[in-house]
């Protein structure tokens, strides 16, 4: 069985994204430190050319690089900060982004979050969503992909 069926949440994250793997590594030690042998948290790279949009509520390739997306035991689907605030919630940290319920604060955070979303891809020094997106589609064209 494999860590994503067990977990209460599965994360999506780029592989490829140094900021990203800086927060999915302190996320999966710390749940380890809280639960080991049992996780809350799993993690799925969405960069991973075996990646598959049908195992993960059919979140695409392109929605899953443009916005931060995980997939709760119940099989719902949260996006943005409401994956974070579930994550931190999970490893004790809740927190942390319980201000971000704020009426005032929450629609800040969110704006916020949508920018960063909007600048990640180029703050980090990587091709765009549309040139990863067709980096994508000519490694499946070629059967490099794991999925299809």
């Amino acid at each position: 069985m494999n860590a994503s069926a067990t977990a209460e949440l599965t994360l999506l994250y780029d592989g490829a994204c140094p900021l990203c793997l800086r927060e999915v590594t302190f996320l999966r030690r710390r749940d380890e430190r809280l639960r080991p042998g049992a996780p809350q948290l799993a993690f799925v790279d969405i960069d991973d050319p075996a990646y598959d949009p049908a195992s993960h509520a059919g979140i695409d390739y392109r929605a899953a690089m443009g916005r931060i997306h995980a997939v709760a035991a119940d099989g719902s689907v949260l996006r943005d900060v409401d994956v974070f605030r579930r994550a931190y919630q999970l490893v004790g940290l809740g927190w942390l982004y319980a201000p971000t319920r704020w009426p005032l604060l929450g629609p800040l955070v969110d704006h916020l979050y949508g920018l960063w979303a909007g600048a990640r891809l180029r703050l980090t020094r990587r091709p765009d969503l549309d040139a990863l997106c067709a980096l994508r589609e000519q490694r499946c064209a070629t059967g490099s992909c794991g999925w299809r």
